[in-house]
Order: C-alpha cells, then structure tokens, then sequence
C-alpha cells in the first residue's frame, strides 16, 4: 500500500518524542567527559559505537532507515542532499589530482552515487553528473588542474550548490523552502564577503563566489569588500534583510557567534513552517533538520568536553533546538 502523508505526519510526530529534551541536553553538558557522554548517548538509544563519531554515524543511518520507510516521495530530500554531492565532487578531485585516499571523508547518502561522482572525475565524463552540476564541475576541474587554486575551484561549484537550492525552492512553492533556502544563500553571502573583506582577495573571486539571491545587492557587497572590513560591515550594518543587522552584532562578538546565529535562524524557520504543519512534507523535512541540528549539538558539547570548557561555555557555544 502507498504511503500517504497523513500517515508519514502521524509518524514523524511521534518519533519526535524520542529527540533530545532541554533535560537531556543539561545533562549531558554537566558530564565529566566524553567518555560519559558517550555512555549517556547509548542508554539513551541515540546510537551505537564507542566513540561520539561511530554513534552520531550510527544515529545518521537510523535516521536515513527511518525516513525511507515513511516518506511517500523521497525526492524532497535531495535539495539537501546535493549538498553531500558537491562536497563529494570537492573531496574526489582534491584526493585525485593529489594522489591521496579520500574514500572515508565522502558523504552519504547523496543524489549522485559514488561510483559515478568518482568516474566522472577521474576520466572528465561531467556529462555523469545531473545537468545543474556539469559545467560548473568542468570549471573547478579546470581551475584546480591549471592554476592549483583550491579556493576558486570549490568557488565554482558550491555557487552552483547555491543556485540549485534557491531554484528547487521556487520549483516547490513552498514558504518553508524558499524561504530557508533563500536565508542559506543569504548568509553564505555575507559568510564569503566577509572572509574576502578580512583577507584581501581579487574581485574575481568574489564574481565567482558570490550568488544573486532576493533583497542582497551582489555588486554593493563586492565593492564594500574590495574597499575594506570597515566598509563592508558599515554597510551590513544598516541591512535589514533577514536580519542581517542583528546577525552583525553577533559576528562582532566573533565568527562563530555568526555561525550560531544563522544555525539559530535556520532552525527557527524549520520550527514555523515545520513543527506544527498538518499536511505536506514540510514535517518531514523538519524532522529531518531537528536531526541534524541534535548532532551539532552533541559535536559541541563533546568538544567542550574534551577540552575541560566550563558548562557556561559549552551552553554559550549551543544551537536552540527544534522542540
């Protein structure tokens, strides 16, 4: 029998029952170590395995196990799986043209099996790819081959990722993805501008970075970057666009004080158009990214804790949650 989504939402909503508690996250901030962290996980049933990488991995598997037994078109899945696929083209051409093994640092699952993303780099058949992907891929495979340049290689490529992700939000009329994905591009703007600004680098970088996307002027941006720091953040500053103002308050605090506020903001559209949502697959989605947001989260606390930080740090370092 086909699944249907009145099914698949019955679902997901009793399954979100077994995330992460605020309870269980003071907890497991208050641990002595890793160690306990990774018994705690355990008892929990969040995983298997004897590290915090083997039982997020193992977390990550179940969640995938899941989601195919109850989703009636996966395929609303790949907008964020193309994601894996573009780290994997990055990942097989770097380990290619250096000669080094880089099958354990690929991604899974993904729209593009290994097995293709890998003959279509190591013999240049980018017609193996899907078409949104080919020529930016031959692009980076050129830029890397000819001027070593790592840097605009992955420029190549991930603005391809950018423009993908704003065109499947459009294609599926739904607030929740075009707005999440417009706030990703949004922000992996400012993110790009802003490491540019610090650093110094050439316009043509920041022309083949840089992605046209709803209420960001690309060219202010690039022209208040090339001038300096100052100038670019004077002008962020005064940005209202998805709240860019506040997301500089943070940035000024440091970098990752802005990584903290978009994953907060991502999260709290998730929680909008997601959590209480009584048709369609945005639950599914939601789901999906409360996952991965409770895997950040466990990653952060297991650094805190391995580095002895105290529990006022490790809470600061934290992303809200999808409950």
């Amino acid at each position: 029998m086909a699944l249907s989504y009145e099914f698949s939402i019955g679902s997901v909503r009793a399954r979100e029952l077994r995330l992460l508690s605020k309870s269980d996250i003071e907890q497991m901030i208050a641990l002595g170590d890793v160690q306990a962290l990774v018994r705690f996980l355990k008892d929990k049933g969040f995983g298997e395995g004897e590290t915090i990488d083997e039982i997020i991995e193992s977390n990550t598997e179940q969640m995938w196990t899941y989601l195919r037994s109850v989703t009636p078109d996966f395929s609303i899945f790949e907008p964020f799986l193309c994601q894996n696929d573009i780290h994997n083209f990055k990942t097989i051409l770097k380990g290619i043209m250096s000669e080094r093994k880089y099958q354990g640092l690929l991604a899974s699952p993904s729209v593009v099996s290994l097995d293709d993303m890998t003959k279509a780099v190591e013999n240049r058949r980018f017609d193996l790819l899907p078409e949104w992907l080919q020529k930016s891929a031959d692009q980076a495979y050129s830029l890397l081959a000819e001027t070593k340049d790592a840097r605009m290689s992955d420029a190549a490529v991930d603005r391809a990722m950018l423009e993908k992700l704003l065109y499947e939000g459009k294609k599926s009329k739904s607030r929740f993805l075009m707005l999440y994905f417009e706030t990703m591009v949004f922000y992996a703007n400012i993110k790009i501008a802003l490491r540019a600004a610090r650093t110094g680098t050439k316009d043509y970088y920041l022309d083949m970075a840089l992605c046209e996307v709803r209420d960001f002027d690309k060219e202010v941006v690039k022209r208040a970057a090339l001038q300096s720091s100052d100038m670019l953040c004077k002008y962020l500053d005064k940005l209202k666009a998805y709240d860019c103002y506040k997301a500089m308050e943070a940035y000024y605090q440091s970098p990752s004080d802005l990584e903290r506020f978009v994953d907060n903001m991502l999260m709290g559209i998730a929680r909008k158009y997601c959590r209480y949502a009584s048709e369609g697959s945005e639950p599914l989605m939601g789901y999906y990214l409360a996952c991965g947001q409770e895997r950040k989260l466990i990653h952060i606390i297991a650094s805190g804790l391995g580095t002895n930080s105290t529990v006022d740090v490790i809470r600061e370092r934290l992303r809200e949650t999808y409950g």
